[in-house]
């Protein structure tokens, strides 16, 4: 093959299809989609973040001739920006409706699957969805659940779950508070191939109200849908909009707001939480660390298979820092410590940092015990099933500095098992 001189129209075109390519490239970064899609600087008077649209009814300058907007339950200009800013941030995410609670979501999707349907769910669901599931949508509408381990069923198991009437499989992974990871593609194409072909949801329930927004201090949750489920999308959004459990002008400010940084907390949180699980897993008075981003964790290749491509960037970046093959999974960890409740009361009194509260994904730490707070409406034998007992500690690591988090989780194990004053 003869080379090609430098300067010929063969190198010269290559050359910007390469600078081409690297803008585009440059142009999808996570980061840059976070910051920039859904806003635009304002038409009118230029202002480079979007002014909150207290309005909810807008002129019309003939009848049924407006501007893309009527009335705010069924469009509102800061809640379609979160939903374009949320679209483009999902893997694969074409359509996003956001609602007025992560729990409100949950009750659209389920009420779409209309009557006397069948989903199959993963047994370590959110105790919230749980409810739902089983007390309202089971008496409201007929709604028959099979609660299975998604995590190790194989795949007889999970084709024997799944019935005729079977619309829906509802996933979480990472799963609240246990922390279990389920393989996705696998459960998708056991769905493919079953003759009753189910929809397969994959509910994150640390996302919108939690790190996507950042600073708890809104409520909210959505539904991300990819580019061949159109007709899904047009469904959804008709119940969102018939229903009307939206989210204010004001709280989808907020989190978009919350976006734009959403890529910097969440090294922050992930490197912060590796530090903790670390200092976990050292520590006489913790029987046992639940973080997949730890080498040790059974799960821990699934963890790293499960990464989405911006991440894995990032662990990739963060291997010289951690030569275990240990690395950051996120700002979630559970652990149990040694001893039973009273222990763990303890401990949730002994620290200074990490607030005993409900809810996680905030800047700031928090803890709690899900078996008498977030999970406490689960009957106790099917709690104790799935290893949520009063010595199951849950940790929203934040970030505040690193060493001091494990400073104060240190000193808070120690007064909790030795029974000593904390520090």
């Amino acid at each position: 093959m003869a080379p090609v001189a430098l300067g010929s129209p063969l190198a010269s075109h290559s050359h910007i299809d390469a600078l081409k390519k690297h803008e585009r490239d440059a142009l999808n970064g996570f980061g840059t989609r976070a910051i920039h899609v859904g806003s635009d600087p304002d038409p009118s008077t230029g202002a480079v973040i979007p002014a909150i649209s207290l309005s909810t009814t807008y002129k019309q300058d003939g009848v049924g001739n407006h501007k893309g907007f009527e009335y705010s339950r069924s469009g509102n200009p800061n809640r379609n920006a979160l939903e374009r800013t949320l679209a483009s941030l999902e893997s694969g995410g074409a359509h996003a409706l956001a609602f007025a609670s992560g729990s409100s979501t949950t009750a659209t999707v389920l009420q779409s699957l209309g009557p006397n349907a069948h989903i199959v769910s993963v047994n370590d669901v959110y105790g919230g969805t749980f409810r739902y599931m089983t007390r309202v949508a089971k008496e409201n509408q007929g709604l028959d659940t099979t609660f299975i381990d998604l995590e190790n069923a194989d795949e007889e198991q999970v084709n024997e779950a799944i019935r005729e009437n079977t619309k829906l499989i509802w996933i979480e992974s990472p799963t609240n508070p246990t922390l279990r990871l389920i393989d996705i593609p696998r459960i998708v194409s056991i769905a493919k191939g079953h003759p009753s072909h189910p929809l397969v949801l994959v509910d994150n329930t640390f996302i919108l109200t939690k790190y996507v927004n950042g600073h708890s201090d809104v409520v909210m949750g959505a539904i991300i849908v990819p580019a061949h489920h159109t007709a899904l999308r047009d469904r959804l959004a008709f119940l969102q909009n018939a229903i009307g459990a939206v989210p204010s002008a004001y709280d989808s400010w907020l989190a978009q707001r919350g976006a734009k940084t959403l890529h910097l907390r969440m090294k922050e949180h992930g490197r912060n939480a590796l530090l903790v699980a670390r200092a976990l897993e050292k520590s006489p008075y913790v029987e046992e660390v639940i973080y997949p981003g730890l080498a040790s964790h059974p799960r821990h290749e699934l963890a790293r298979r499960s990464l989405s491509p911006h991440a894995a960037r990032f662990v990739e970046a963060e291997a010289e820092h951690n030569t275990d093959g240990s690395f950051p999974f996120g700002g979630m960890i559970s652990f149990r410590i040694r001893g039973g409740l009273a222990e763990a009361e303890r401990f949730l009194s002994s620290t200074h940092l990490f607030t005993l509260a409900e809810s996680l994904g905030g800047v700031e730490s928090l803890a709690e015990l899900p078996a008498l707070m977030t999970h406490g409406s689960i009957p106790p034998a099917e709690r104790a099933a799935l290893g949520i007992g009063e010595n199951l500690i849950r940790l929203s690591v934040g970030v505040e500095e690193g060493a001091d988090l494990v400073w104060d989780v240190e000193q808070a194990l120690q007064a909790a098992v030795e029974g000593t004053d904390s520090a």
